[in-house]
């Protein structure tokens, strides 16, 4: 695709499917959808054939960067039922209702519930995304944020998964994974009924000697390989992260075959658009993956180790995240639902003396969650 500047950009956000009505088809898996002339991966097993730019809607609560997204070329979008609490499934299924069933790939996700009605609850959470997306059938359905072997297995859902899939409304299954994701993609080989798994892949991450031969495993077994979080949170400490280096860096791998960054305005769609014109790493790039790659960030590498350490148990990775959410990508309102799903005391920290936790990524954890949990007093009409 020619890069294209912003007026370009809102031309598309107002022109329904122009781009996809001129564009030649082939036909994928009983499909027909428009190939795009960025450059095409195959999804695993799934036999879609995808541009290596998808979008991760999670943030973005404008229909019209969504259109301009869909116009452009980008096929796949990427929801979950928690997301803007349903209200971002709700924003997809009203956008995709007048477009042709074979002209775009979604995919939602779910929590795992626990207890003994864990498979029920599943389902229910199913049925809402189902309804809000006014769709028949989804194309891929994730357990949303598996971090072991045990949640991958976990039999009681596996059970509800494939009788959903049988039923015709899932085209394939897949898991996404935020922490100790090598565990969590080979289960997920050695599983054999999941066809996609959904991974944080950055050049930020310390334990890539770990999570390529994951990955590279699992592509060899046909399992399709979508990218998240591949802006390493969005800034370190000093500046913002170079979007074209960490993309370009993420597509090296030949086994990545999508990336779903989520971007929310037009100019971060067409600098991500730009960045899939040409993939060769300039020298200023390579110069900033170097460089970043061992400096400070905001991104929390999900190794979990701090859980152990800490006296209360605190889910600290997820509180990381929602630190990210909000000064790395800028969305105090992204960050304050996910720190309202944890439960969390007023201060949760308020008990302890010093904090006992050793953050392996260096992180000041008791003065971050601080920070963090005083959004649980904001109304969220109040944040952004």
């Amino acid at each position: 695709m020619s890069q294209v500047n912003r007026r370009n950009f809102i031309k598309l956000s107002a022109t329904a499917g122009a781009a996809l009505a001129i564009a030649p088809v082939s036909s994928v898996q009983g499909k027909e959808i428009a190939q795009s002339s960025m450059p095409m991966r195959t999804l695993g097993r799934t036999g879609y054939k995808l541009p290596i730019l998808s979008m991760g809607v999670m943030r973005a609560d404008n229909v019209a960067v969504v259109r301009a997204a869909y116009n452009s070329g980008i096929v796949f979008f990427d929801t979950a039922n928690g997301y803007q609490n349903g209200r971002n499934e709700e924003m997809l299924g009203n956008f995709f209702a007048d477009k042709p069933r074979n002209s775009f790939y979604l995919a939602t996700k779910v929590r795992v519930p626990s207890g003994s009605d864990a498979g029920q609850q599943l389902r229910k959470s199913f049925d809402t995304s189902m309804s809000r997306l006014k769709l028949s059938y989804v194309d891929i359905l994730y357990c949303h944020g598996l971090s072991s072997a045990a949640e991958v297995n976990n039999k009681a859902i596996m059970d509800v998964l494939l009788a959903i899939k049988k039923e015709g409304k899932v085209k394939f299954l897949g898991v996404s994974t935020h922490s100790n994701e090598p565990e969590v993609i080979n289960a997920c080989v050695d599983n054999g009924n999941f066809d996609v798994v959904l991974t944080s892949y950055n050049f930020g991450q310390k334990h890539l000697d770990q999570l390529n031969p994951a990955i590279e495993r699992a592509a060899k077994a046909g399992l399709g390989i979508v990218a998240m979080k591949t802006m390493a949170g969005g800034r370190n400490e000093d500046q913002e992260i170079n979007v074209k280096a960490a993309l370009k860096w993420a597509w090296q791998n030949p086994n990545i075959h999508t990336a779903i960054p989520g971007f929310t305005t037009f100019d971060q769609l067409e600098e991500c658009v730009a960045t899939v014109n040409n993939l060769e790493m300039t020298a200023e790039e390579k110069k900033f993956i170097s460089v970043a790659a061992n400096q400070p960030l905001l991104y929390c590498q999900g190794c979990r180790i701090c859980e152990g350490q800490c006296s209360k148990h605190l889910p600290i990775p997820e509180m990381m995240r929602a630190y990210m959410y909000n000064y790395g990508y800028r969305s105090a309102k992204l960050a304050k639902e996910v720190i309202s799903e944890l439960n969390l005391s007023e201060n949760p920290c308020g008990e302890c003396a010093s904090c006992s936790v050793k953050c392996t990524n260096g992180f000041q954890v008791a003065k971050k969650i601080k920070d963090i949990t005083r959004l649980q007093n904001i109304p969220p009409e109040f944040l952004v």
